[in-house]
C-alpha cells in the first residue's frame, strides 16, 4: 500500500511521509501505525547498523573454523565485540598467527563467505561478507599474537587503561607487544601481558573498564591486593547450567511437544527443565487457563513417570509464564499457581505506562507469594522495541525483600536483563536464572548467550540458581 499510494522507495521517504502525516490517512493505517513506523525508524538509526550477535554468531564461528583449518594457520580467533560477547556487533576482527601471511590472505579472499574485497594486503585484508558484515583479517607472527589479540579484542577503554598502567611501569604496550625500550618482554599470550602489568588475567567479557582492572591488581608476591573494588570473580562457565526454567511447548505458541522439548534439553546436557507455557490473557498464543494448566500438570506427571524408567536423572517441572496485568495482578488464580513447581511472571502488554506505574506493577507481581521468577524484566527487543520504564533500584530491592529471582533471558533479541543490571543484582544479593525462552527444540543452544550476558555482568556460578541440581534449586524458590 505504501508503495502504491505514496511511492515509498527508501527509509528516508518513509520517515518523511510519516512525519508529514501522509500515512495515518491511508486505509488500514492510522495515528498509532504512523507513530510505530517513526519509532521503528528511530530504533534503526540508534542501532547504527549493528547486528544482534545471536543472529550472525553461527556464521561467524563457521568462518573462524574455516580459517583455523588453513594449513598455514597456527591460531585463529575472532576478536572485537564478538569475543567480548556484546549484545550487538558492527563488524568482525579476525586475528591469525602464521609465518605465511600472504598464503593465508589468498585463501581468505577465496572463501565462500566473502562477497566483496575492499583491500587485499600482505598482512591485512578487508572484505564484506555475504551476511552483510564487514570483516578485517590480520596476520601476525606467533610471538605477537597475544598482544594483537588483546588489542583487537578491546574494549577501547580497557586498552587505554592497560596502556596507562604500562607507561607507569616503564613499558610501552601496543598491538605488537609489551616493550621495555626496544626489547619485547611479553606478547605471545594475553596471560603474560596481564602478568607483566601486575594483573590477573581478565576474561574478554569483562573488558569494559568498569572496575575489572582495579579488581585484577596483584601485589608483589602475586597475591591479589586488598582493594576497595570487588575482587575479580570466577565467572560462571559455559557448561555450568543444569536446568532451563523457561520453555514453551505446542500447548501454546511453542513448536514442539513436551516430550520433544525434554529430549532436546537432555541432548543439550541439561538435567531438568520447567515447562512454562503462556497463560490465558495472552490469547494470541493460545494461552492456558486454569483447567488447561491442570491438564498439562497431569501430562507432565505421566511423562516424568515414563522418563524415570528411561532417563532416571531427568526431571520436568510444571510451571507457567503468567501474564502481569496493567495493575500488577496475575491472570491465573492463586489456588492453581500454588500447585505449580515454578511460576514465572512477565509483562507482555501496556508497555507505555509511566516509570512509577511500571515499577509498582512489577513489584506487585513480585509480592505475590506464588511468583518465583520475573521473566525478561524490561521487555525489550533489541533493535525493535525499547525497554519498559522501570526504577531498577526499587525492583532489585523488592526482589531481595520478596525472594524473587530475576531472569537473564538468553534469547539474543532480548538479552534481558542487561549486564549492568546483573552486577546490581549481585551487589544486592539477588539471585538470577539463565533461561533459553525456548519455543523450539533448536533454542537450547541459545543458553550460551545468556551465560555470556551473565559473565559480562560478573556473575559467578553461585549467583545463578539453575546451576544447582534440581532439588537444591527448588529450595531457592519461594
Amino acid at each position: 500500500i505504501l508503495w502504491e499510494k505514496l511511492k515509498i522507495r527508501s527509509l528516508g521517504y518513509l520517515e518523511k511521509a510519516a512525519k508529514s502525516g501522509k500515512i495515518k490517512v491511508l486505509e488500514h493505517f492510522g495515528e498509532k501505525s504512523e507513530q510505530k513506523i517513526l519509532k521503528g525508524i528511530e530504533f534503526l538509526k540508534k542501532s547504527g547498523g549493528r547486528r544482534v550477535l545471536g543472529h550472525v554468531f553461527s556464521e561467524i564461528k563457521a568462518l573462524e573454523k574455516a580459517i583455523q583449518e588453513f594449513p598455514e594457520t597456527d591460531t585463529a580467533i575472532v576478536a572485537g565485540s564478538v569475543r567480548r560477547r556484546k549484545e550487538t556487533i558492527g563488524d568482525i576482527d579476525i586475528l591469525v598467527a602464521s609465518s605465511k601471511p600472504e598464503k593465508v590472505m589468498e585463501r581468505f579472499v577465496g572463501l565462500p563467505f566473502v562477497a566483496h574485497i575492499y583491500a587485499h594486503g600482505k598482512t591485512k585484508t578487508a572484505v564484506k561478507l555475504k551476511n552483510g558484515l564487514d570483516a578485517d583479517l590480520r596476520v601476525v607472527p606467533a610471538e605477537s599474537f597475544g598482544s594483537a589479540l588483546n588489542y583487537f579484542t578491546g574494549s577501547k577503554d580497557h586498552n587505554v587503561a592497560l596502556r596507562e598502567i604500562a607507561v607507569k611501569k616503564g613499558y610501552k604496550l601496543n598491538e605488537y607487544g609489551l616493550w621495555k625500550g626496544r626489547k619485547m618482554v611479553a606478547g605471545k599470550t594475553e596471560e603474560e601481558i596481564y602478568t607483566a602489568l601486575g594483573l590477573r588475567y581478565i576474561e574478554p567479557e569483562m573488558r569494559e573498564n568498569t572496575g575489572e582492572i582495579e579488581a585484577a591488581r596483584l601485589g608483589r608476591s602475586g597475591i591479589l591486593k586488598e582493594v576497595r573494588s570487588p575482587m575479580l570473580p570466577k565467572l560462571i562457565d559455559y557448561g555450568d547450567l543444569k536446568g532451563d526454567l523457561q520453555t514453551q511447548t505446542n500447548w501454546t505458541d511453542g513448536e514442539n511437544s513436551i516430550e520433544e522439548v525434554a529430549k532436546a534439553a537432555m541432548d543439550a546436557g541439561l538435567e531438568y527443565i520447567a515447562i512454562t507455557d503462556h497463560t490465558k490473557s495472552l490469547a494470541m498464543t493460545g494461552g492456558s487457563d486454569e483447567m488447561k494448566l491442570l491438564k498439562q500438570m497431569t501430562e507432565i506427571a505421566r511423562i516424568n513417570k515414563k522418563f524415570s524408567i528411561q532417563y532416571s536423572a531427568f526431571k520436568i517441572l510444571m510451571g507457567a509464564e503468567v501474564n502481569i496485568g496493567k495493575d500488577g495482578t496475575l491472570d491465573i488464580s492463586d489456588e492453581v499457581l500454588a500447585k505449580l513447581d515454578i511460576v514465572g511472571a512477565s509483562v507482555h502488554s501496556h508497555f507505555n505506562l509511566s516509570r512509577a506505574e511500571q515499577t509498582k506493577r512489577v513489584i506487585r507481581a513480585m509480592e505475590n507469594p506464588n511468583v518465583d521468577i520475573i521473566f525478561h524484566l524490561t521487555g525489550r527487543l533489541i533493535n525493535k522495541r525499547g525497554p519498559i520504564e522501570l526504577d531498577i533500584g526499587e525492583i532489585i530491592k523488592a526482589a531481595k525483600r520478596t525472594g524473587t529471582i530475576l531472569e537473564i533471558n538468553a534469547f539474543p533479541d532480548r538479552a534481558d536483563i542487561k549486564d549492568e543490571y546483573v552486577r546490581k543484582c549481585i551487589e544486592a544479593g539477588v539471585k538470577m536464572s539463565i533461561d533459553s525462552d525456548a519455543h523450539s527444540v533448536e533454542h537450547f543452544k541459545l543458553l550460551d548467550f545468556g551465560v555470556a550476558q551473565a559473565r559480562r555482568g560478573w556473575a559467578e556460578k553461585k549467583d545463578i540458581i539453575n546451576t544447582l541440581p534440581v532439588e537444591k534449586m527448588l529450595k531457592m524458590l519461594k
